[in-house]
């Protein structure tokens, strides 16, 4: 979402304060899609659903997270285009679940299965890219994970009964938003804990440890880790 493997470790080593700013501006997007999921996840355990009806409601969100990945700004460009490749590929997943002539229940298992695990797998990936920058990181790790297990489940059960679909995805949807909202927070404080490691280490170049000064915005400095 914000960082990719290979992003590292030049950024690891210099993180400027303008790409702490970029990546902040993203906070109320990750809050409102947080929320939007919580209210998802509350309607598909709470409404009896048909297959078809079910299968409409999980295309439509899968075109929303498509289009909130797209938008999601990362630490480079090349954070930018894994965003909108996954984020095109979610809503191809969302259409293809609406359009689908009397979709069966093995066709929305399938299709949701696929598509948790690739999020998943790509949320993990990015979760260790970004352990260096944000304290809170393992909460996105907590969520590939989530995304991979439900994902195999869906896709380890080829009579899934339309139960078990409901069951995989409002968890899915409950857990992830709740875990977007508080993770919207850790990055609104970007910019900010990056000045307080700045701070920091200005403190300590009166103990004779290394000199860093803080930069001007196209510098760059080390990232707190």
């Amino acid at each position: 979402m914000f960082s990719v493997p290979g992003t590292f470790p030049d950024l690891a080593q210099r993180f400027s304060h303008e790409a702490a700013e970029r990546v902040s501006r993203n906070w109320w997007k990750l809050a409102l899609n947080g929320l939007l999921l919580i209210v998802a996840g509350v309607l598909i355990f709470s409404i009896q659903w048909s297959v078809s009806s079910l299968a409409t409601f999980l295309g439509a969100l899968f075109i929303a997270e498509g289009v909130f990945m797209a938008l999601t700004t990362g630490f480079d460009d090349r954070v930018r285009r894994v965003n909108v490749i996954s984020g095109l590929l979610s809503i191809v997943v969302g259409v293809a679940i609406i359009v689908w002539p009397g979709p069966g229940i093995l066709a929305v298992a399938i299709f949701l299965g696929a598509w948790l695990v690739v999020v998943g797998t790509l949320t993990i990936s990015g979760s260790f890219a970004t352990r260096h920058l944000m304290s809170d990181w393992w909460m996105l790790l907590v969520t590939g994970v989530l995304e991979v297990v439900l994902g195999v489940l869906a896709l380890a059960q080829p009579g899934a009964t339309l139960a078990a679909i409901i069951i995989v995805g409002g968890i899915w949807a409950v857990v992830v938003g709740v875990m977007r909202i508080v993770l919207s927070f850790e990055v609104k404080q970007l910019p900010h804990k990056l000045d307080q490691a700045l701070a920091q280490a200005a403190a300590g170049n009166g103990n004779g440890t290394t000199a860093m000064r803080k930069p001007s915005p196209d510098r760059t400095v080390p990232a707190a880790s």
